[in-house]
Parts: C-alpha cells; structure tokens; sequence
C-alpha cells in the first residue's frame, strides 16, 4: 500500500504544465502587482506606491476588467508561466507566483495554505483599501506616493 503523498499542485507540478485554474490559484490576491512601480535608471531598484492601477479596485484588491485589462491598460502584463521569468523582479517577494518560480513555500496566509481568501488581509499583506487610482496624482507627484514595500 502506497502513502498518499502530502505535497500539493503547487510543490508538484510544473508552472508550465498548471491548469487555468491552478495558475490563476497562485495569486494571493495582494494587489501588489497593481501597483505603478518606480525603476531608477542607474540600478534598476524598485520603488512601490501606493498609486493603484485604473482598473484595481482596492475593496476588493481584483482588476475591475480582469479580461480586457490588456487592452484597456497600456503596459499591463499579463502573467504567464512564459513571461514570468522577466518580469518576476517586479512581482513582491511575498507573490505566490514568484515564490513557486522560486521553489520557495508559499506563506501561511496565502489562501492555499490558508483555505481562506481573506488571511493574505488579515495579515496586512494586501492593498485592501489602502491604494489612490491612478488617475487622481500627476505622474510628477508618484514619488510622494513611495511606500515601503520590500521587493
């Protein structure tokens, strides 16, 4: 008789070879890649806001358009286990997705490990009503906006 083995989708399958499903289940639900980010031209080091995306709805911390996002949104990203690889720098530390890249385990409050989609809020990871829409600061103001958010 075979033991059944405890590890989950995420530890077993390859990001590749993920369902829809699977992969749309690594997202922790944060926000954070809603985010504008700065990048320094000399090092490429990233700098948070907290100035949100058109689309982000910060009551929910979910894309308002999710399905024409790319559309509506100029350099929105759709992530894909293809593109993950070059934008993973700028995905937080805490992002499901990068941490699976990254053969690390997922955080206790993510909602796989959780069984619950409101632990990644209880833990304050997430944006949940803490951003500014895009379209309420100049672009010359989103330093004023730089929060401490390690990446």
């Amino acid at each position: 008789m075979t033991k059944k083995s405890d590890k989950k989708y995420w530890e077993t399958v390859p990001l590749a070879d993920m369902t829809k499903e699977q992969w749309e289940g690594l997202c922790d639900g944060c926000g954070k890649c809603c985010l504008l980010k700065l990048e320094d031209e000399d090092d490429g080091e990233l700098t948070y806001t907290n100035i949100a995306c058109r689309l982000f709805d910060d009551t929910t911390c979910r894309c308002m358009n999710y399905t024409l996002r790319k559309m509506m949104v100029e350099g929105c990203i759709i992530l894909t286990p293809e593109s993950l690889p070059k934008t993973q720098a700028w995905l937080p530390k805490t992002c499901g997705y990068r941490l699976v890249a990254e053969g690390k385990p997922l955080a206790p409050w993510h909602p796989l490990v959780s069984g619950s989609p409101d632990t990644v809020h209880d833990a304050g990871i997430s944006m949940l009503n803490a951003t500014i829409p895009e379209y309420e600061v100049a672009e010359e103001n989103w330093y004023d906006h730089a929060i401490d958010e390690e990446v």
